[in-house]
C-alpha cells in the first residue's frame, strides 16, 4: 500500500512540475495556436490622414512594431526605412533594411518599394508602381506627427487567397514611449487587425553583416566599416 501511495505521489509531483514549466510557455506562445480572426477577403475602407504634409513625412524611420496577415511569429529585427520623394517622376520610394531575428550571422538584408500618388488631393494614399504584386496594392498613412511617430498600413486583395494586410509603426528614434505605441495600436482593430500578431522589433543593431561590393559571399561587420574604409583595409568574411 505504501508503494502505491509513493507511486501516486511521484506522478502527482511530475504532473505538477510539468504544468508549472509548460503553462508559462503556453501563455507566452499563445498566439501560435490562436485562431486568426483577421484573414478577410476584402481590404478595409481606409481614410488616410487629412492635411498630409508629404515632405515632412520623408526621411529616416525605425520600424518599432510590425504586423502582417501572413505571419504568426515575430521574425524580424533591426528593421529601418528611409522615405524619399522624387519631384521628377512624382514617385515615393522606401528603402528598407532588416535582419531575421533568429539569424546567427545577423545578415543585413535590403529592399525597396516605390509608390505613386493617384490623387494629390489625398497625398496620404499611395499605390505601388511595381506590377509584381497581385491585385491593387494600396498604402495609407493613417496618422503621423512627422517629427516622432507615424503609422502606415498596406493592403492588397488577391483572387484565390485572403487579402494581404500589413502595418508599420514608425519612430524617428530607436524606441517609442508606451503611451504613444498604445495610442497608435488602438487605431488598427477598426481595420480588422488582430493586435496579438503585431510584434515589436528589436532595434539593437550592432555587429550586422553587410555585403561588400555587391558580392553575396563577402561580408563585413558594419561596426568596423567606417574605420576600415578610412584605412583602406577591408576585412572580408566569406559566407559558407
Amino acid at each position: 500500500m505504501s508503494s502505491w501511495r509513493a507511486a501516486t505521489l511521484f506522478f502527482f509531483l511530475i504532473a505538477l512540475l510539468s504544468f508549472e514549466f509548460v503553462s508559462p510557455w503556453m501563455n507566452f506562445n499563445s498566439y501560435v495556436s490562436k485562431k486568426r480572426t483577421d484573414l478577410k477577403k476584402r481590404c478595409p475602407n481606409v481614410r488616410a490622414i487629412r492635411n498630409f504634409d508629404l515632405e515632412s513625412m520623408m526621411g529616416f524611420w525605425y520600424v518599432v512594431q510590425y504586423y502582417a496577415s501572413t505571419e504568426e511569429l515575430p521574425e524580424y529585427a533591426c528593421m529601418q526605412s528611409d522615405f524619399t520623394f522624387s519631384a521628377e517622376d512624382q514617385h515615393i520610394t522606401m528603402n528598407f533594411s532588416y535582419i531575421f531575428a533568429e539569424d546567427p550571422l545577423r545578415e543585413k538584408l535590403q529592399g525597396n518599394i516605390t509608390w505613386y500618388i493617384p490623387d494629390f488631393e489625398t497625398p496620404a494614399h499611395w499605390m505601388h508602381t511595381e506590377d509584381i504584386y497581385e491585385g491593387i496594392y494600396n498604402t495609407y498613412v493613417i496618422d503621423t506627427d512627422y517629427k516622432s511617430w507615424s503609422l502606415v498600413m498596406h493592403c492588397a486583395e488577391k483572387k484565390k487567397s485572403p487579402r494581404y494586410l500589413s502595418a508599420l509603426l514608425l519612430s524617428r528614434e530607436p524606441q517609442l514611449g508606451d503611451n504613444v505605441i498604445n495610442f497608435l495600436r488602438e487605431k488598427l482593430p477598426r481595420y480588422d487587425i488582430d493586435l496579438s500578431f503585431m510584434f515589436p522589433i528589436n532595434q539593437t543593431c550592432h555587429n550586422l553583416m553587410e555585403s561588400v561590393n555587391d558580392d553575396p559571399l563577402a561580408y563585413i561587420l558594419n561596426e568596423e566599416k567606417a574605420e576600415e574604409e578610412s584605412t583602406n583595409k577591408v576585412k572580408l568574411i566569406l559566407k559558407t
